[in-house]
């Protein structure tokens, strides 16, 4: 498997020519995050990130935002929770629904031109994890693995995501699994070309990567966000209902 890790480092242009890609970052689009697109896009900017993919949790409303802000910088993506475990899509056109079987998932995503990979596939704590068993009958379907998320708390979990893509001759994907303006780009893929799916399909499987882990406090801020926006929904619901 040509995929390959190198210490990170934050300096961008680490090898001439190449540019370098976070492929895995939130907004406030996402349930679990409350950064705004124009933030990320700036963010971006100064840390020599050519491009990101905005991944939101079954919504491709952030990523539409901030590609009119920064049309070439900004890949439309999602992250789709199916039925059983999560996906990611890049080069998406047609917002997919949550809960669907994978399958329909990624016929969807291929009528669209779309590149996919399978998120964090054996994390521990996360609900869109996916049973080997599951995931060995997709594995066919889709482009990549994400071998490395940079917010998997055990470093285990990426290493076993690794073995399994290497198991079945499957490129890699990385990402900083990004849901505050602090993780963008510590997760980070260099490659010659992404301006389309199949510039991405051909990262996946000769990019190099610079990775470095986040803190496993970082999750407290997702549940901060999840937990604030849940409250104001209520806040709002009353006072709407003693109006």
């Amino acid at each position: 498997m040509p995929w390959r890790s190198t210490p990170h480092t934050p300096a961008p242009g680490i090898i001439p020519g190449m540019l370098a890609l976070e492929l895995h970052a939130h907004t406030r689009a996402s349930e679990d995050s409350l950064t705004r697109p124009a933030d990320i896009v700036r963010v971006c900017e100064r840390r020599g990130i050519d491009r990101i993919a905005i991944t939101d949790h079954n919504s491709i409303r952030g990523a539409l935002e901030a590609q009119a802000l920064s049309p070439e910088r900004v890949i439309v993506g999602e992250e789709i929770m199916t039925t059983q475990g999560e996906l990611l899509a890049y080069f998406v056109t047609e917002e997919i629904p949550a809960r669907l079987e994978p399958l329909d998932v990624i016929a969807r995503l291929r009528a669209q031109g779309a590149a996919i990979s399978v998120s964090h596939p054996f994390d521990r704590y996360r609900g869109g994890a996916w049973r080997e068993a599951d995931l060995r009958v997709i594995a066919p379907l889709v482009d990549a693995i994400e071998v490395f998320n940079a917010r998997c708390v055990h470093a285990e979990d990426n290493a076993r995501a690794l073995r399994f893509a290497r198991e079945l001759g499957l490129a890699g994907s990385v990402g900083s699994d990004a849901h505050t303006l602090r993780e963008v780009g510590r997760a980070r893929l260099l490659a010659a070309r992404a301006d389309s799916a199949a510039d991405l399909v051909a990262a996946f499987k000769a990019g190099q990567a610079t990775t470095r882990l986040s803190s496993p406090a970082i999750h407290l801020a997702s549940r901060g966000a999840k937990l604030w926006k849940q409250t104001t929904r209520l806040l709002r619901a009353g006072r709407k209902e003693s109006a």
